[in-house]
């Protein structure tokens, strides 16, 4: 899409009706930066006086964004389904400077009850009433390996009510981004991986 010159003032009127959220996006494709939108968008909300729940699929461990918002952000409430989270529940985020930079991706058998606790967690999430925006990271990769059914994901799009919510994760299935109003896929054109470089602390976690 080409960039639109502005020859003369242009007013859009936006909606500050809250009972007018309620709408799917899908953050997918190869590229750096899915969860990273999600959490601009989460920031973004939060600056509207609006309450945000993120649930991380797949995911363990001390990371950048649970560091800031478990302290720096109390209207952002997150929490890793990750099979290693759930085991260590208890780890305390303080150590986040003295963790070392490694990342385990463990089998999918090993993840599938992990994301099936993740799933009822959002559901519950969802039909609170306490939340206005709901993040499910790396949904869409869950529902790609067959963990969670792509049938449980389309029932809950429709019936979510007034609350925002969020797909992330490379491969979201057809029949999601079918059902989404938004659909971003973010393309890989390079990366410093290809470099050797390795994933970076507060850039890449």
């Amino acid at each position: 899409m080409a960039v639109t010159n502005i020859r003369k003032k242009i007013v859009v009127q936006g909606d500050d009706d809250r009972e007018h959220l309620g709408l799917v996006h899908v953050i997918t494709g190869d590229g750096k930066g899915k969860t990273t939108s999600s959490l601009g968008l989460a920031l973004r909300a939060v600056g509207a006086n609006l309450q945000v729940c993120i649930i991380q699929f797949l995911k363990s461990g001390i990371t950048g964004e649970l560091f800031a918002i478990e302290k720096y952000l109390p209207s952002i409430h997150i929490i890793q389904y990750g099979v290693d989270a759930i085991r260590e529940r208890q780890q305390k985020l303080d150590q986040f400077a003295e963790k070392t930079s490694k990342f385990t991706f463990n089998p999918d058998e090993e993840e599938k009850d992990a994301a099936r606790q993740g799933f009822e967690y959002a559901k519950k999430a969802i039909s609170s009433g306490e939340y206005d925006m709901v993040i499910l990271d790396e949904f869409n990769v869950v529902l790609k390996k067959g963990l969670i059914p792509v049938s449980e994901a389309l029932e809950l799009m429709k019936s979510h009510g007034h609350v925002e919510m969020v797909f992330t994760g490379r491969d979201a299935p057809q029949p999601v981004i079918d059902v989404a109003d938004y659909c971003s896929n973010v393309y890989p054109v390079k990366h410093p991986w290809q470099k050797g470089i390795k994933a970076r602390k507060g850039v890449e976690y």
